[in-house]
C-alpha cells in the first residue's frame, strides 16, 4: 500500500462499485474541478488595477469585487446541503459547474454590471463545488482519500499559478482585461463535460428518511466551532493575498507583470507545500507538526511582506505560499470527519459557509483601509495578527481525533482482544 493511502475499516464508507469508465471519469472530475476552483479568482486579481482604470469604478466597488467570491462561498455554500439532497451529489456539482461557466463567460462584456454579475454567478457555482467535493472524494475515492485530496489541492494550486502568471500577458494579447477574464470559461466547460455523464451514472435514488443531517447545530459543538474558526481564518489570509498582493506590490513600485508573477509564485510554492503537508499528515503523530510548520511559514511570510522592501518580495511570496499548506490539511480532516457522507457534507457546509463570512472581512476591510489611509501598513499588521491566531487554533485542530481515527482505534483494540483470547 502506498504510504499516502489510508486503510479503510470495514464499517467505513466504500467507493461506489462503478464500471471502469465511470471510475476514470471520477478521477478526471476531481482533477478538472481542482484546476478550475481558483482560476476564476486568481486570474482577476492581477487585473484589478487595469479593470478599475478601464471601467472607472470607485473605491467601494474596488473593495467589493475581491470580496464577492468569499461572500458567495458563504451564502451559496450554505445552500449546498439542500441542493445536493434534492439533485444528488454528481448532478448538483454539474449544475454548479454550469453556473461557473456562465458567470465567467458573462464577464466578457465591458461594463461594471457584467463584471459584478458574472462574478456573483460564477463564484456561486464555485461555492457549491467547494462544499460538495470532500463528499465526492469520500463517495468515489474512499479507499484513497489522502492521495485524491492531494491531487485535488495540487491541481487547484496549478490552476491558480497558471492563471495568475498569464493573466496580464493574456489581457495584453487580446487587448482587453474583460475578454481575458472570460477566457477561463473554457476550462470550466471541460470540467462540466466530465460531470455530465457522472450525473447520469451516479446513485439517483432518493435519500432514506432520517439521512439528512442539518449543519447548523454543529456550531454548538466544539468540533464544529474549531473547524469553522480555522477554516475562516485560513480563508481570510488566502483571499486577502490572492485579492491584493499584486496591487500591494504595484503600489510599492513593482511592475504589474512582475507583481502578477509574485502571486503566481505564491500559488506555485503551495504545490510542494500541499504534497509535503499531506505526506506528513499520513504519518502517525505528524499531523500537528504539519499544521505548525505551515502556519509558522504563514506568520513569517506576512511579517516579511510588512517589513521587507519590495525588491525582496520573493521571500515573502515563498513563505506565504508554504503557508497555504493549511488548506489541504483542513480539507483532509473534513473528508475524514463524520460517520457518513451526509455528516461530512454537514460539517463541510457549516465550516465553509460561516468560515467564508469571516474570510470576507479580509479583502473588503483591507481595501477600504487602503483607500482611506493611502497605505497598506496597518492592514497588513492586522493580517499578521490573524496569522498568529491561526497558528494557535491549528495547533489545537491538529490534536483533534476524527471519526476515522476512532474507527481505526476500535479496530486495533478489537484485534488485540482477539489475540489475547
Amino acid at each position: 500500500m502506498n504510504s499516502a493511502e489510508q486503510p479503510v475499516p470495514p464499517d467505513a464508507p466504500q467507493a461506489r462499485k462503478s464500471p471502469w469508465v465511470v471510475g476514470a471519469l471520477a478521477v478526471a472530475a476531481v482533477i478538472l474541478v481542482g484546476l478550475n476552483l481558483r482560476m476564476g479568482i486568481a486570474s482577476a486579481s492581477p487585473l484589478f488595477h487595469e479593470l478599475q482604470e478601464m471601467l472607472g469604478y470607485g473605491t467601494f466597488i474596488a473593495s467589493l469585487l475581491p470580496t464577492i467570491p468569499v461572500l458567495c462561498f458563504a451564502v451559496a455554500g450554505a445552500a449546498t446541503s439542500m441542493v445536493i439532497r434534492r439533485t444528488g451529489l454528481e448532478l448538483g456539482i454539474a449544475l454548479s459547474l454550469l453556473l461557473l461557466t456562465a458567470g465567467l463567460a458573462l464577464r466578457v462584456v465591458d461594463s461594471t454590471w457584467a463584471l459584478l454579475a458574472g462574478t456573483v454567478v460564477g463564484m456561486s457555482g464555485l461555492a457549491i463545488c467547494n462544499v460538495a467535493m470532500p463528499s465526492f472524494i469520500r463517495e468515489h475515492h474512499g479507499h484513497r482519500s489522502a492521495s485524491m485530496t492531494a491531487a485535488y489541492t495540487t491541481t487547484m494550486s496549478i490552476g491558480a499559478t497558471f492563471a495568475s502568471a498569464v493573466s496580464i500577458p493574456l489581457a495584453m494579447q487580446v487587448g482587453s482585461p474583460t475578454t481575458a477574464l472570460a477566457f477561463w470559461a473554457i476550462p470550466a466547460t471541460l470540467a462540466l463535460l466530465a460531470f455530465v455523464p457522472l450525473s447520469f451514472a451516479g446513485n439517483r435514488a432518493k435519500p432514506a428518511a432520517g439521512v439528512h443531517v442539518s449543519p447548523w447545530p454543529l456550531l454548538a459543538t466544539g468540533k464544529g466551532l474549531l473547524f469553522t474558526t480555522v477554516f475562516g481564518i485560513q480563508s481570510l489570509l488566502v483571499y486577502t493575498v490572492v485579492s491584493w498582493l499584486p496591487h500591494i506590490l504595484i503600489s510599492r513600485g513593482l511592475e504589474p507583470a512582475a507583481a502578477g508573477l509574485m502571486l503566481g509564485i505564491v500559488q506555485g510554492v503551495s504545490i510542494p507545500a500541499v504534497l509535503i503537508m499531506l505526506w506528513m499528515a499520513s504519518k502517525p503523530g505528524l499531523l500537528r507538526s504539519a499544521f505548525l510548520l505551515t502556519t509558522s511559514c504563514s506568520v513569517l511570510g506576512f511579517l516579511a511582506l510588512l517589513v521587507l522592501p519590495v525588491e525582496l518580495s520573493l521571500i515573502s511570496s515563498i513563505l506565504i505560499g508554504l503557508g497555504f499548506g493549511v488548506f489541504p490539511l483542513v480539507m483532509l480532516m473534513l473528508s475524514r470527519s463524520g460517520g457518513s457522507a451526509e455528516e461530512t457534507t454537514a460539517l463541510s457546509t457549516v465550516a465553509q459557509s460561516v468560515g467564508y463570512l469571516i474570510a470576507a472581512l479580509g479583502p473588503f476591510v483591507l481595501g477600504l483601509m487602503q483607500g482611506a489611509l493611502g497605505s497598506w501598513t496597518l492592514g497588513l499588521a492586522i493580517v499578521l495578527a490573524f496569522a498568529v491566531v491561526q497558528l494557535v487554533f491549528c495547533f489545537k485542530l491538529g490534536g483533534l481525533r476524527t471519526e476515522a481515527d476512532s474507527r481505526q482505534l476500535v479496530e486495533v483494540d478489537g484485534s488485540a482482544e482477539v489475540e489475547r483470547s
